[in-house]
């Protein structure tokens, strides 16, 4: 099956080898060297000095670990979103009792920096901005570079700045440290090349600060908790061993071809199925300044159920691709090219699209 959904992703050879090898167990020395290579592999591709902590979860627990380690209930809370998974990090901190203000942007456009720095004048005591960097429902990469300048004007009274780079790191570049993020999240399953089952948190020493008097509960989310058994090069309770073998895998992997050189692979890949959608007549959600180097939405035309595309993709070329999100759900396809995908791959969706939208 050619795996072209937002996630999980391909896996490389030797990252499906990795997984066969014997458990160890998580409070042995074997591990302790596994975790603190893979911690210090991510703080390359995270671009950070800064703790990078390793958890056993899906990506929206990474999400929900950063939220409730960052806010108190009443904290004022302003979301930027443009999709789905912005509007998920918005209902997180709903749920733990935060005051949020959503600052909305339609669906299949970026975020304008200067309409969230306007927001945060009107709200000038915001404790936490959440911004998605890459939205996979609608195919878009926001230009956090701009919001870091943003911020960076605002000095030290700031809000803390909590990112989603679930799907974007280890594909797109961003500098934790040069634009200054408090909470950057990411998650195994998508550019990394791994399994599901681990969510990867940077955190800021502005960030810790904030967590050693937050007062939303916690447990297994405690970062405090997992920051300390990390020092010890250990997790606070049983970690996903396996995964871990695989991400080790795939971070070597990626070291091996450079972070420049994966920037600028996933661009070019993003390029030509954009240029190939075009070719058959089809249109895109995103324009090409708000485009996502690792997710492409398509539009199809009127009366061509996405649904029944995906299906057709999937039973007759062996393609899976994912419908819409939302009121987009049967009107457009999402195609990733995530992670582990070359040309090869983009072709073979295209030539497969091609022979499907034939009367």
């Amino acid at each position: 099956m050619n795996l072209r959904i937002p996630g999980p992703t391909p896996l490389p050879p030797e990252v499906l080898e990795s997984m066969c090898r014997e458990v160890i167990g998580h409070r042995g020395s074997a591990f302790e060297q596994l975790l603190a290579g893979v911690t210090t592999q991510l703080q390359h591709f995270f671009q950070t000095e800064s703790q990078v902590l390793v958890l056993t979860s899906s990506g929206t627990g990474g999400l929900e670990a950063a939220v409730v380690n960052a806010m108190s209930p009443g904290d004022k809370v302003l979301a930027v979103t443009c999709g789905e998974f912005g509007e998920r990090f918005a209902a997180i901190a709903r749920a733990f009792g935060g005051d949020v203000e959503q600052l909305e942007f339609a669906w299949g456009r970026a975020l304008d920096a200067e309409q969230v720095g306007k927001a945060l004048e009107r709200r000038p005591d915001t404790r936490l901005l959440l911004t998605t960097h890459n939205e996979t429902s609608t195919g878009v990469l926001n230009d956090l570079g701009a919001v870091a300048d943003l911020l960076g004007s605002m000095g030290e009274g700031r809000p803390l700045w909590l990112v989603d780079a679930i799907s974007s790191l280890g594909a797109v570049d961003l500098p934790m440290d040069g634009w200054r993020c408090d909470m950057v999240v990411s998650a195994s399953q998508k550019a990394w090349m791994a399994p599901p089952g681990l969510s990867l948190v940077g955190v800021s020493q502005r960030a810790w600060e904030h967590a050693e008097r937050a007062a939303c509960p916690r447990f297994y989310w405690d970062l405090v908790a997992a920051r300390d058994y990390a020092r010890r090069r250990q997790t606070p309770y049983t970690p996903a061993v396996s995964t871990l073998f695989a991400l080790n895998a795939s971070l070597l992997r990626m070291r091996e071809e450079g972070l420049a050189a994966i920037v600028a692979r996933h661009k070019l890949l993003a390029q030509r199925l954009r240029k190939g959608v075009r070719q058959l007549g089809l249109g895109l959600l995103a324009s090409n300044a708000d485009a996502s180097p690792t997710v492409t939405a398509v539009r199809l035309p009127e009366g061509m159920p996405a649904s029944e595309v995906k299906r057709r993709l999937s039973a007759e070329h062996g393609i899976a691709v994912a419908s819409g999100k939302g009121a987009l759900k049967d009107r457009v396809l999402r195609i990733a090219h995530m992670g582990y995908c070359g040309s090869a791959d983009i072709d073979a969706v295209l030539t497969a699209l091609e022979k499907v939208l034939s009367p």
